[in-house]
């Protein structure tokens, strides 16, 4: 390695340390999404599978918090340090593919320039693991592609496993490896190999957990999941959406050096057969399904997560490895310049104005009711009128509140939701005894008032209204009812949606 390749790699390392410690602190500052407070209520009981999603995310806040506790930093400590095995994934994987430290430096920095890299490592959702996961398995494809050795196929089948028992988009990658072997011809040679089929065998026993726990759940997680993918009607309302959200979540420098790298690559401007393949592959089959499913609903937006890291690399090939006229490559070197400087200022952006407010003169936005700014405050309000009037325990209407209270309420504190208890299959009921006690109730305001808890319990009385706050913003307001003699059960346990159906 010369002097000016030594500058590089070390160039690229200090850049990822920074954006690590930027993520660090930012995440130990932000309240928890809701979500995020679901999910560190999954890792308190560990189990193969859940309602939402396979188990991944439980097992990656179950490590952050046994290193820096039950805090926002230890919810999400390790899914912002997964950006380093991403990052070393990605590296190597444009290295391999098409030569060099510069392309493979490049790559590596705008994949952790983009707001599905920084913002989903530090808010810490399946997308986290599923990105990492995603980084190794074109990592090992590569290694396939460079040296030949089946037994690599073996460490794709890991990798593969891990992405899905991460997220159940991990699916595609068996379509998208079967297109890479049948389009490039010196590559059809491991179709009729044992070693695809046998890191195909490794990958399912990985899944088994989440099979297992489906069996014994009636299949409700794969239900809800693959379910989407039903076709009702069809519509061109979200197709508009697909864009916009992906040029946001990208940023838009680095949005543009991908789609400039895809033409380029497209147009067998760079690159060998199967390197080109393996990066076409990778991105087209889940996006061209994407594009598909958009005509029946809507699809959101970190959807996208696992065609990032080849994405990033076909960024790299358009700012290193393609010649382009005088015009089109002012404006590569233009995004090459910026695309990390914007992308960095972005996400500061961001997470200033979703704790905050202030960029938008403290009005609403679409943080405002996602992440739990002014929860802590609020809990210790909630506490304060549960020591009041004596109640047992608290109960509330939807997953994302119960999930907050949990987290926020002191430890040990009874917290249950209601309804929907099938999203707590894996969480031991509460203590029959602090259900006979007074109850209190957690919602939002209504102007109807709570009609269907008359006719669950002989008493209800509202005891409290308390306010969410961002600033001067009034997020929403928060009624407290004390309720006494249920009628039948305390929960509604009616069955979840897709086995009603």
């Amino acid at each position: 390695m010369g002097p000016g390749e030594a500058r590089l790699v070390c160039g690229t390392v200090l850049t990822i340390a920074a954006l690590l410690v930027l993520r660090l602190v930012c995440a130990a500052y932000t309240p928890l999404t809701f979500d995020e407070a679901y999910y560190w209520t999954w890792s308190k009981h560990l189990a193969g599978g859940y309602y939402d999603h396979p188990p991944m995310v439980a097992l990656v806040i179950r490590l952050g918090t046994l290193i820096a506790g039950d805090t926002e930093l230890g919810v999400r400590l390790v899914s912002v340090l997964l950006a380093l095995p991403m990052s070393f994934a990605v590296y190597r994987s444009a290295g391999i593919l098409f030569g060099g430290r510069r392309v493979a430096a490049t790559a590596t920095i705008l994949l952790n320039a983009t707001l599905m890299a920084s913002v989903g490592t530090m808010i810490v959702t399946p997308d986290a693991p599923l990105l990492a996961a995603s980084s190794f398995v074109l990592f090992c494809l590569a290694k396939v592609l460079e040296t030949g050795r089946g037994a690599w196929w073996l460490a794709v089948g890991v990798a593969v496993g891990a992405a899905l028992l991460s997220k159940y988009t991990a699916l595609f990658f068996g379509p998208a490896i079967l297109m890479w072997l049948i389009a490039v011809p010196k590559l059809r040679r491991w179709l009729i190999s044992p070693w695809p089929y046998l890191g195909g065998a490794v990958a399912f026993a990985i899944f088994t957990p989440v099979i297992l726990w489906n069996a014994d759940h009636h299949w409700v997680s794969f239900t809800k999941q693959l379910g989407r993918a039903r076709i009702e009607d069809f519509t061109l309302r979200y197709v508009g959406e697909l864009l916009p959200t992906q040029v946001a979540f990208a940023t838009p420098l680095v949005f543009i050096l991908g789609a400039m790298g895809l033409y380029a690559l497209l147009r067998r401007n760079a690159g060998a057969a199967g390197a080109r393949g393996l990066v076409g592959s990778m991105f087209w089959i889940i996006t061209l399904y994407f594009i598909w499913h958009s005509l029946h609903t809507r699809v959101e937006a970190n959807w996208f997560g696992p065609v990032y890291p080849a994405f990033a690399i076909a960024a790299a090939v358009a700012g290193n490895l393609t010649r382009w006229d005088p015009q089109r490559q002012r404006t590569v070197d233009f995004c090459l310049r910026w695309a990390a400087p914007s992308a960095i200022l972005l996400f500061a952006l961001l997470v200033l104005q979703a704790n905050t407010g202030v960029l938008t003169g403290y009005r609403r936005d679409a943080t405002v009711r996602s992440v739990g700014v002014g929860w802590p405050q609020l809990a210790r309000e909630v506490e304060t009128v549960r020591l009041r009037e004596g109640a047992t325990c608290v109960l509330a209407l939807d997953y994302g509140t119960t999930s907050w209270l949990t987290f926020y309420l002191p430890k040990g504190t009874c917290v249950a939701q209601r309804g929907q208890r099938f999203r707590w299959a894996d969480r031991p009921e509460p203590d029959p005894t602090l259900l006979n006690g007074r109850l209190l109730y957690v919602d939002e305001v209504r102007a109807a008032g709570q009609p269907y808890l008359n006719k669950a319990f002989t008493r209800v009385e509202k005891v409290a209204e308390l306010k969410r706050k961002r600033g001067p913003l009034v997020i929403e307001n928060i009624e407290l009812d004390i309720l006494e003699g249920p009628k039948g059960d305390v929960f509604d346990r009616a069955p979840p949606p897709e086995l009603a159906q």
